[in-house]
């Protein structure tokens, strides 16, 4: 069997299929048409995969087995499900226990060191100077108590003596309610003092009676272990020991302080972390929110550090001033420095209802930066 010029035979017999010459004879576009999108399909080869379907990271696969242990994250998707909803769930969970633990933490360290500061500028500190005013003037009254006749400068120390006691006394917290006994007790005393002086001085000179009156003031006020200066002594040693408890900044604030900073770091990487991965799956460059959290936390954080710092350095100045007994003549300049030690720790004490606050707002904010893509995906965790 012959065939025309152009054809060659079909495989297998029963026909023919076009040659070379017939190929090369058919005419553009009297073949196969290319494929045409259909409606559903508009692109039949997408650029891109869906954004929930991208794999993830070195970096979102580590954070994600450790956050699988979580609890509340809820069960793993299915093989090739998607795990937005989860990780949303995950990271909304995290960062809200980070900014309730950080704010609790940075509360309870903020107080352990604002919290004495007031108390040591209205009542330690002055208790400490009014007890070495009143120890001052004793010995200055003590000279004068020689005499041959009364002196207006004993009058007047023993004047100062009594106002400074009074002045301590205002301090309820002055050694407990044995310190204010024992300072009802001190004041008696100088009573006592001062009319036995009194009493020695009307007597003449060289008299018996005058060295008896003499002899019995100076051992009410000098006599080891029951006089008026180791009563006071005595006292000043308690004041100055709550002056070291109130100033000391010892391993529990270290320790407090240390966990404080650490979960503002942990916070502050999570947030982070969270802010790339909704770039990276929902393909948003920023999310407001997140940042304004981080951006709150990270100042409140530096502030009250800040605030931390400037007090602790009054407080320690502070108690290096009080830590040795003062001349009468630099009482005044030591009162003076405390104040300017201790200025502004009472507005800074009560910065402490804002840390409550700042974490309630930052808890918000951590909650609407995510609370809408979760629902996109319609998800509620239990």
């Amino acid at each position: 069997m012959t065939t025309g010029r152009g054809t060659t035979p079909a495989p297998g017999g029963g026909g023919t299929t076009p040659g070379p010459a017939h190929r090369a004879a058919v005419p553009p576009g009297a073949g196969a048409q290319p494929a045409t999108p259909s409606p559903q399909h508009p692109h039949p080869h997408p650029r891109t995969r869906p954004a929930d379907r991208r794999p993830p990271g070195r970096t979102h696969r580590r954070l994600a087995r450790l956050l699988d242990r979580l609890p509340g994250a809820g069960p793993l998707p299915e093989a090739g499900g998607s795990t937005t909803a989860r990780d949303l769930a995950v990271r909304r969970r995290l960062l809200l226990a980070l900014s309730a633990l950080l704010t609790l933490s940075l509360f309870v360290s903020y107080q352990g060191v604002h919290g004495d500061a007031n108390a040591l500028r209205t009542s330690s500190a002055p208790a400490v100077l009014s007890l070495d005013t009143a120890l001052y003037a004793l010995g200055q009254a003590q000279r004068d108590a020689g005499a041959p006749a009364p002196t207006s400068d004993f009058q007047k120390q023993i004047s100062v003596a009594a106002q400074s006691l009074s002045a301590a006394a205002a301090d309820d917290d002055i050694g407990g309610s044995g310190g204010r006994q024992a300072l009802q007790t001190i004041t008696g005393l100088i009573t006592v003092y001062a009319v036995k002086v009194q009493q020695s001085q009307l007597q003449p000179n060289g008299s018996v009676l005058r060295e008896a009156y003499l002899s019995y003031a100076t051992s009410i006020l000098t006599e080891k272990g029951s006089g008026i200066q180791d009563r006071l002594k005595t006292l000043q040693r308690q004041q100055r020991a709550a002056v070291h408890r109130q100033t000391s900044f010892g391993p529990p604030l270290w320790l407090s302080w240390t966990v404080t900073l650490l979960l503002a770091l942990a916070l502050g990487a999570a947030l982070l972390e969270t802010q790339l991965f909704l770039r990276h799956r929902f393909r948003r460059r920023y999310n407001r929110q997140l940042l304004a959290a981080f951006a709150l936390s990270a100042a409140g954080v530096v502030t009250t550090v800040l605030f931390t710092v400037w007090t602790q350095q009054g407080m320690t100045d502070t108690r290096q001033l009080l830590d040795r007994p003062l001349p009468g003549r630099l009482i005044p300049d030591a009162g003076r420095d405390t104040a300017s030690y201790l200025a502004h720790t009472g507005f800074r004490a009560s910065a402490a209802v804002w840390i409550l606050i700042g974490g309630v707002l930052l808890m918000a904010l951590a909650e609407t930066g995510l609370r809408r893509h979760i629902d996109e995906y319609r998800f509620r965790p239990r």
